[in-house]
């Protein structure tokens, strides 16, 4: 059984919130339901924040959640797909800019979802239940947090 991870993190690579999926369901679909699970406290009791742009790969690109990611105020950095040779694709109204200075930080993804996978059980996935996989994945964002936020005392 082949599975999807999807983890959102911040531009210093801590994880935020994380999601799996079934391997044939499409990315963009749960898209939204990762994004729920966010919450960034503001300091000193101010209120919530939100993240100023989101950053995802082409696989991510669908009106749903580019009008989702508008809804909450948060700016789209999601290249379109590219098409086949041969069709059109529709109009969407603006064209998205996408730059290659900003779709260069999802690196910073690329490399928690790296880190995530030195724990074993996350790489190998041993478990059969997602739900118990979820919690795996959940104890190695943990133990990534922890290793952020220790490493300035040690």
């Amino acid at each position: 059984m082949t599975t999807k991870v999807h983890v959102v993190c911040d531009a210093r690579g801590v994880p935020l919130a994380a999601g799996v999926t079934p391997g044939q369901a499409s990315e963009g679909r749960h898209a939204a339901d990762v994004l729920a699970g966010i919450r960034v406290a503001g300091a000193r009791g101010r209120p919530l924040t939100k993240p100023a742009h989101l950053i995802a790969d082409r696989g991510y690109d669908s009106r749903a959640n580019r009008a989702a990611l508008r809804n909450r105020g948060i700016r789209a950095v999601i290249p379109e797909r590219r098409l086949p040779e041969g069709k059109r694709r529709r109009r969407r109204g603006r064209p998205s800019r996408v730059t290659k200075e900003a779709y260069r930080r999802r690196s910073v993804v690329e490399q928690v979802i790296g880190w995530l996978k030195e724990c074993r059980r996350v790489a190998t996935r041993y478990e059969k239940l997602a739900i118990n996989y979820l919690g795996m994945l959940q104890a190695a964002m943990l133990r990534r947090l922890l290793r952020i936020w220790l490493s300035d005392t040690a």
